[in-house]
């Protein structure tokens, strides 16, 4: 006769975590940002989004910025105006061990198939290759990493991305700002 409840434990369950590399493309949607590629850095507890002229304001009592987005690596013809409320303002260590306080805002992510809410510090990532980097409280309970493989995801052209950001109205050649007049 066999032991059922003791097979049920032997067999391992289908896990319901998406596998990655050590760099992903994914889709900020709630911030119009339709792709940016991002490093996997579970070093880094909080995630990071290049993020430039940032300007607060408040609506309904509450925090919010507006701020600018170059989501494409060496590209900075592209760029999303982007607007979001503040959850937080935290002191968090950057890539040159300094201390910065940084806008933390709350967004969901697109990875793959898979799309989840998480917390980004917006950071003037420009001297760094990747503009994004998600970090580990972002990554728990959705991924599983493997360090050795890169775009796991799915890669993407150039002409992918042009066509991405042309459909969505999202790129310009000029700096105008539509929240300083």
């Amino acid at each position: 006769m066999t032991d059922k409840p003791r097979l049920k434990r032997l067999v391992k369950k289908k896990s319901s975590k998406i596998q990655i590399g050590w760099q992903e493309w994914c889709a900020l949607p709630k911030l119009h940002i339709p792709a940016i590629k991002t490093k996997i850095d579970t070093g880094a507890k909080t995630s990071a989004l290049h993020a430039w002229d940032i300007d607060t304001f408040h609506r309904h009592g509450e925090l919010y910025v507006h701020f600018m987005v170059h989501p494409i690596q060496r590209n900075s013809r592209i760029h999303c105006f982007c607007t979001s409320h503040v959850v937080d303002k935290r002191s968090i260590m950057n890539t040159a061990g300094h201390k910065e306080n940084r806008y933390i805002i709350t967004t969901p992510i697109t990875l793959g198939s898979t799309t989840w809410e998480i917390e980004i510090g917006l950071t003037n990532r420009d001297p760094l290759a990747f503009r994004m980097l998600l970090g580990r409280d972002a990554l728990k309970g959705h991924t599983l990493i493997d360090p050795a493989k890169t775009l796991c995801q799915g890669k993407m052209s150039s002409r992918i991305l042009k066509k991405l950001y042309t459909k969505h109205h999202l790129h310009t050649h000029h700096h105008s700002y539509p929240w300083k007049t």
